[in-house]
């Protein structure tokens, strides 16, 4: 099945990032405390910046490989949009896995932890990443 995303896969983006849903959770990451980071100790989703010529999918899957350990296929993406924030464009994915993926996890070198919560706490997070609650909501209303 091919998923159609918004946004032009043309237009130059800075980052990738992804709702993670493994089963009825969202995967989310502890960021770094590091006072030369955005965001530093706060509630992060798993992507990162582009590498040469990525589409945002590949940007992604990519960089979900890496934080977390996951190799997910393009097809996994059932939901993306391009947003724009300080006149750069990045791309939000939505990936559906099912609850077994969840001892697949291998966390890598970036940040403190990972948890598996549900979507709700996320957007009512303190430390979540406020534009990364924005555009979960946004998907979680449209899907329904």
């Amino acid at each position: 099945m091919s998923v159609s995303f918004d946004g032009d896969e043309d237009t130059v983006f800075h980052g990738a990032k992804l709702a993670l849903f493994i089963g009825a959770n969202l995967i989310t990451i502890l960021r770094d405390d590091k006072p030369d980071i955005p965001w530093p100790a706060h509630w992060d989703l798993p992507g990162g910046g582009r590498e040469g010529d990525e589409t945002g999918a590949q940007c992604v899957l990519r960089e979900t490989r890496e934080e977390l350990g996951l190799i997910l296929p393009e097809a996994a993406l059932s939901w993306g949009r391009l947003y724009w924030r300080k006149g750069r464009a990045f791309w939000f994915f939505a990936a559906q896995m099912p609850a077994e993926t969840l001892p697949q996890i291998r966390f890598g070198s970036e940040g403190q932890r990972w948890e598996a919560i549900s979507p709700r706490e996320y957007l009512t997070r303190e430390l979540a990443i406020p534009q990364f609650q924005s555009r979960l909501a946004d998907y979680l209303a449209e899907r329904g």
